[in-house]
């Protein structure tokens, strides 16, 4: 796992939860996962209770994507013969996914969300596990291209941990701007209302932030770049790598 890719998979979890069709639902998920109204999390009312649920639910998404991850690792590792061949199939794959965000066509499947829907509020802690892992599990028409685009990345990865670790980086994308809403959701809100405008600016991002990860993949420039990169790592870096 390169430092190239670790900026990717941050980069792109970031992305995610600015996207349309999460950015609009994190009050709703907090809400859930606590089971406190929107005034009361506003308010700050039980701050601990918040922050303990909110990483809960961080933990299930987790979870969910960490073995997804390690499970494209698995594959990629089974093909590491073919590695040219499966690096530039998945470059391939992610510029589809990145055209599609950008809008350049629409393919029918990206656009079904098929989330898990739960009715009632879940119970205790183990419920905000649940809920994480059901939003984990769910592929929305935002947040599937993306997450789809860093599985294919995973399976090009040279170690079966470093497929699992990008997965673990794309989560901390999501989770760490997650938590800081959890901490002060009434300075989220009063934000949220001035950055919606940007919300179909946020998909072209990740559309190209994909497109640009295909090309890397497809004329196997990547190992270039992060040699390139390597001149400006500080010398105490390199030796802790």
């Amino acid at each position: 796992m390169t430092e190239v890719g670790i900026l990717i998979a941050l980069s792109a979890g970031v992305l995610s939860f600015l996207s349309p069709c999460v950015l609009p639902l994190v009050p709703s998920y907090l809400s859930f996962v606590t089971g406190m109204s929107l005034d009361e999390l506003e308010e700050g009312t039980d701050k601990s209770r918040t922050m303990i649920h909110a990483s809960l639910f961080v933990l299930g998404f987790t979870i969910v994507f960490v073995l997804l991850g390690a499970s494209a690792s698995f594959l990629g590792q089974f093909f590491r013969h073919y590695e040219e061949w499966v690096a530039r199939i998945g470059g391939v794959i992610i510029l589809l996914l990145g055209l599609h965000l950008v809008g350049a066509f629409k393919f029918a499947p990206l656009m079904r969300d098929v989330r898990v829907h739960l009715a009632d509020k879940p119970i205790g802690r183990l419920g905000a596990v649940a809920v994480g892992m059901a939003f984990g599990a769910g592929w929305t028409p935002c947040i599937g291209p993306v997450l789809g685009g860093i599985l294919t990345y995973a399976m090009v990865q040279e170690t079966f941990w470093s497929g699992m670790g990008l997965l673990f980086v794309y989560s901390m994308g999501l989770a760490i701007p997650f938590m800081l809403t959890a901490l002060a959701l009434d300075r989220f809100l009063l934000g949220f209302q001035r950055f919606r405008r940007y919300l179909p600016a946020v998909q072209v991002a990740s559309g190209l932030l994909l497109i640009v990860l295909a090309i890397l993949l497809i004329t196997g420039s990547f190992t270039i770049l992060t040699a390139w990169l390597v001149q400006f790592t500080p010398d105490f870096l390199m030796e802790r790598i």
